[in-house]
């Protein structure tokens, strides 16, 4: 039986926020490997906060459709633990790394969890993000949690992350109605893109543990 639900702080571009997430209780911290977003980093600029980190936090990279070249350099180089594709990446393009990873699926009222945890297996689970058209996450908006139905969940044999529009407000309620195994949250934390709030941090992991 599943005694708390995870967390992770994803968007992470400083050390500072790299340590405010870490000390608060954060069990993954998340890195943006996609040039279009606000929170994007390099490979270097990634590096300098990883040398800094404590052990048994599990970083993540973050891509959307990127080559298979990028993300061979970021695990390579920067040794990732877990991969996050956020486009339309094909299983067999996910799988090709060798490497765990978590597939984030744009939640619409006709999106069939079913059929997506089969097709994506291999993965260590589906990350349930909110559909924007022409924007593949870090919408800020959160989606019909009535669409992750306690019958669709048994049905589904991957874990659930929820993402999308999450933060310390929601965050509760959308635990106990989708009882997911993490949540994951990045503008929900922020001052301004990029920049998180170590007391938002706070809060928001503060609210995930008192559900019960």
């Amino acid at each position: 039986m599943q005694t708390r639900t995870r967390v992770k702080i994803c968007g992470i571009t400083n050390i500072t926020d790299a340590k405010a997430a870490v000390e608060a209780g954060a069990d993954a911290i998340g890195f943006v490997f996609y040039e279009k977003s606000p929170r994007a980093v390099t490979i270097d600029q990634a590096w300098s906060i990883f040398q800094n980190l404590p052990a048994f936090v599990t970083t993540t990279a973050l891509f959307v459709n990127p080559s298979a070249v990028l993300v061979q350099k970021v695990i390579e180089e920067l040794k990732v633990d877990l991969l996050q594709f956020h486009g339309d990446e094909s299983p067999a393009f996910c799988e090709q790394f060798s490497r765990p990873y978590i597939k984030a699926i744009r939640m619409q009222a006709e999106t069939d969890l079913e059929l997506l945890a089969d097709q994506y297996a291999s993965s260590q689970g589906l990350l349930l993000d909110t559909y924007v058209k022409g924007i593949p996450g870090g919408t800020g908006a959160a989606f019909n949690w009535d669409w992750v139905s306690p019958e669709k969940r048994q049905k589904m044999t991957l874990p659930v992350i929820l993402a999308g529009g999450l933060s310390e407000e929601n965050v509760g309620q959308g635990i106990e109605s989708v009882h997911p195994w993490a949540v994951d949250v990045s503008g929900g934390v922020e001052l301004t893109p990029g920049q998180k709030s170590s007391k938002k941090i706070q809060a928001f992991i503060q609210a995930v543990n008192d559900v019960r």
